[in-house]
């Protein structure tokens, strides 16, 4: 049998199981229950209606959890204890009575209040809970006074700037603590959909301005279609440094808070979060998408595309952490997306860029012999693929090999051939300047004079043997592709001298 007790002080009122006393009658246990039922409601009663904002002009105007924090708590505990009563009735089957009534009106008026305290908080916290404050709260909390020292400031400035700090972490976390005893009682009372829905329209609206303010907006692929390169290319940009924003504080803040808040709930927080999230993350991976398939092929479009590749596969493990939800699945999948589009951009770009040097149809011939502009171009370019060569490994691992019958037979003595197999992006680097030198080679003979046409070959090919010096080229393509070509340049000298 479940016995009633109370705190002398506070007539609060709380249940244990205790065995029948056989010194009370059981008429004299009913006094005594309903007894201090009436007290405990009572006692709600007037905290309660103390608050209610229809019956107060006080209370209109003034936020509990911001006035006395003593009186929040005491407010909480009594509506916790006033649904403790409200089961105890029904458990007895006197859901009908008049103090059921009673305490179903006050735990009415509490839930109002207490949902007019959580918008409240939220509102008037905006800055205090905006993401990038939430997300970093920990971590400046664990920052040492040490790390102000090493800034060479003077001890009052030191001392000011950690005092601002703790302030601010003090704001947050006062926030985030009374959001979630609100939510917990709210929650526990059977009113989680009205603090839901209140937490959903504030903080998505946080969110959807946060990403406004990034620069992402909704676009078709039409529209990128339509822009010119310049406009892309700086939209690009703005992606490359929203994206990064967006996961270290605008959602992974928000993932924070929300666990934080409803973590008496995994359904809740887990659809809470769905809800806030979904539409922006979603907005945010759509556009390297859209950006991989546009019709867009200038050289500088390969090393945005290889960037927004690195910005979403180094930030992968994050991705998965914030948006671990299945409700979110469909930011992943998209990022996923997003991802496979981008690679097949970067495989699509590298045939281009291989199908410019075959029909290059340039007949002038370069004063004195010197470097040709398709040299120049076709270097620069593969020097700057150099410094994606993780990310393209990942990329080409699986690309098929080149096709070597669109070359002569002569130029295959190189590391293209398969005699050591060689990971996937040396050899496709290999190839490209393989492909490069055939080009070459053919142009040299619209040369009249045949040692000129030598001196061509050695200066076109030991400006191509520098750019791999010079860069990363040369950690792709090893000592021995060097040595091999330095080796034709010495041919070609000779033969011009010949």
């Amino acid at each position: 049998m479940k016995s009633l007790c109370f705190s002398p002080r506070t007539a609060s009122l709380s249940i244990s199981r205790q065995s029948n006393s056989p010194s009370l009658s059981s008429t004299a246990r009913r006094r005594f229950s309903q007894s201090a039922i009436e007290q405990a409601i009572d006692a709600a009663a007037a905290i309660i209606m103390k608050w209610d904002a229809e019956t107060s002009a006080y209370a209109g105007v003034t936020s509990l959890f911001h006035e006395s924090k003593r009186e929040a708590m005491q407010f909480t505990k009594s509506v916790n204890e006033l649904q403790d009563i409200m089961h105890l009735l029904v458990s007895d089957q006197d859901s009908g009575s008049e103090k059921f009534s009673q305490a179903q009106r006050l735990m009415q008026i509490a839930m109002k209040r207490l949902q007019k305290e959580f918008y409240q908080i939220l509102s008037t916290n905006r800055a205090d809970l905006d993401p990038e404050s939430v997300s970093t709260r920990s971590s400046r909390t664990s920052t040492s006074m040490s790390d102000y020292d090493d800034d060479g400031l003077p001890d009052d400035e030191i001392r000011t700037a950690g005092d601002s700090i703790t302030e601010l972490e003090d704001v947050s976390s006062t926030a985030m603590s009374d959001l979630k005893l609100i939510a917990d009682c709210m929650i526990a009372s059977g009113y989680a959909k009205e603090c839901i829905r209140v937490y959903k329209i504030i903080r998505k609206s946080i969110i959807d301005e946060g990403i406004y303010k990034l620069g992402i907006e909704k676009l078709s692929s039409s529209q990128v279609n339509k822009m010119d390169w310049d406009v892309l290319d700086l939209k690009i940009k703005n992606w490359l440094d929203a994206e990064k924003i967006s996961l270290t504080t605008l959602f992974k803040g928000e993932r924070i808070l929300c666990d934080h808040v409803f973590s008496s709930s995994d359904s809740i927080k887990e659809s809470c979060f769905a809800e806030i999230s979904k539409e922006g993350a979603t907005l945010l991976f759509g556009f390297p998408e859209l950006v991989a398939k546009a019709k867009k092929s200038p050289m500088e479009k390969m090393f945005r595309v290889l960037d927004m590749y690195t910005a979403i596969s180094e930030d992968w493990q994050e991705i998965e952490t914030i948006f671990a939800f299945e409700s979110v699945s469909a930011v992943r999948l998209q990022a996923i997306n997003s991802l496979v589009r981008l690679s097949e951009s970067v495989l699509s770009l590298l045939t281009d860029f291989e199908s410019t040097i075959h029909k290059d149809s340039s007949k002038a011939m370069t004063p004195g012999s010197g470097l040709h502009r398709l040299t120049m171009y076709s270097m620069d370019y593969l020097t700057l693929l150099a410094d994606y060569g993780n990310i393209l490994t990942d990329i080409i691992s699986d690309w098929p090999p080149p096709a070597k019958s669109s070359l002569p037979e002569s130029f295959f003595d190189s590391p293209v051939s398969d005699v050591s197999p060689r990971p996937a992006i040396s050899v496709r680097i290999a190839w490209l300047i393989l492909v490069l030198l055939c080009k070459l080679d053919c142009k040299s003979k619209h040369y009249k004079d045949v040692s000129l046409s030598y001196l061509f070959l050695a200066n076109n090919l030991q400006h191509v043997i520098s750019r791999v010096r010079a860069s990363n080229l040369m950690y792709l393509l090893g000592e021995e592709w060097i040595t091999k070509h330095e080796a034709k340049v010495r041919q070609f000298a000779a033969n011009y001298e010949r």
